[in-house]
């Protein structure tokens, strides 16, 4: 089996003076060729997670090893293995998206003939060619974005750390992304996502982990967190008087109807409930105008694991630092 492209082990970050603790005693792996799912509320400690992963930042305890090198002692080593756009895009406003990427290219290792030319492809599959010659000042916040990811697949990176990546941009550079994400899987690299779209996770992931108040509070494939709660919902309307019927025979948490009158049911068993329930309905003489049928998701095993729905906020990071990241030079942040 070959050696884990992320390995955390009892990762822990405190910060201030009063020991505030954004991670306590983080554990995982993400393997080759996986896309690696990181999912949590903003001051979950996902940012923090990625930034000490990506060297811009030191743990207070704990270890961590990426492409096989240690983020403490071999800081040069994993900046050279990693790609990674950040929250923030870290432009020259005054350079053109041509030379941000061929610059990236050079700086990777890449002749300067190779360097252009992959600049071209990325140019085309983010829909930049048009703005290809424009400094980077004129683009809009979507066409940052997507600049800002082109330069982390510059070298199709051995680990690929994306977060929020899709925040802000158009369905055309959502789609481009999402196709170089996977490609990057079948070419064996791996690629660590944040993202506050659940749907995009599950969408994109192998596996998930979802990160609570800086704890793991469960990882795993999505079907098998999903499974673990046991329930499924089915959405229904029933002709008049029904839903009075169903709030008496049903408690309040298993019961939600809606101000368009759809009814919610959650059912315990998972899908393997629903003909009974739908059975007693009708038994109980609720005619059932139109049915539907919805497994769980990814956002209700958030929910189920945090007690709270994931919520997006702007983030930060700095220029300078993931600038010294993708050059792979640059000694790592105190």
């Amino acid at each position: 089996m070959p050696a884990a492209a992320i390995e955390v082990e009892g990762l822990t970050k405190r910060y201030g003076a009063n020991g505030v603790e954004a991670l306590k005693g983080v554990t995982f792996d993400v393997q080759p060729g996986e896309v690696f799912g990181y999912l949590g509320r903003n001051g979950a400690g996902k940012s923090t997670t990625v930034r000490i992963l990506t060297t811009l930042i030191r743990p207070t305890a704990g270890g961590a090893r990426v492409a096989g090198f240690d983020v403490r002692t071999q800081p040069r080593e994993v900046r050279r293995a990693l790609g990674a756009a950040l929250q923030e895009a870290a432009l020259d406003e005054l350079m053109t998206g041509r030379e941000h990427l061929t610059l990236a290219g050079r700086l990777a290792g890449r002749t300067k003939a190779d360097a252009r030319a992959r600049a071209g492809e990325l140019l085309q599959t983010f829909g930049l060619t048009a703005a290809a010659d424009r400094v980077a000042a004129t683009y809009s916040g979507g066409m940052r974005r997507r600049l800002d990811v082109a330069m982390a697949m510059v070298r199709r990176p051995t680990v690929l750390f994306l977060d929020e990546p899709t925040t802000g941009l158009d369905p055309q550079g959502r789609r481009a992304l999402w196709t170089l994400i996977r490609d990057l899987r079948n070419e064996g690299s791996a690629v660590f996502l944040t993202t506050q779209y659940l749907a995009e996770a599950d969408e994109l992931s192998d596996r998930v982990a979802v990160v609570h108040d800086g704890r793991i509070a469960a990882i795993g494939p999505q079907d098998e967190l999903k499974a673990r709660l046991g329930t499924t919902a089915i959405r229904l309307r029933v002709s008049t008087g029904g839903v009075e019927r169903m709030r008496y025979a049903f408690a309040p948490d298993e019961l939600k109807v809606d101000d368009d009158g759809w009814i919610t049911l959650t059912v315990a068993g998972g899908e393997a409930g629903v003909p009974a329930t739908v059975a007693g309905l009708i038994s109980a003489g609720i005619q059932i105008v139109r049915l539907e049928v919805r497994p769980p998701t990814l956002e209700d095993v958030f929910v189920n694991l945090t007690g709270t729905a994931i919520e997006a906020a702007p983030g930060g990071g700095s220029n300078m630092a993931l600038a010294a990241v993708r050059r792979g030079m640059g000694r790592p942040a105190p």
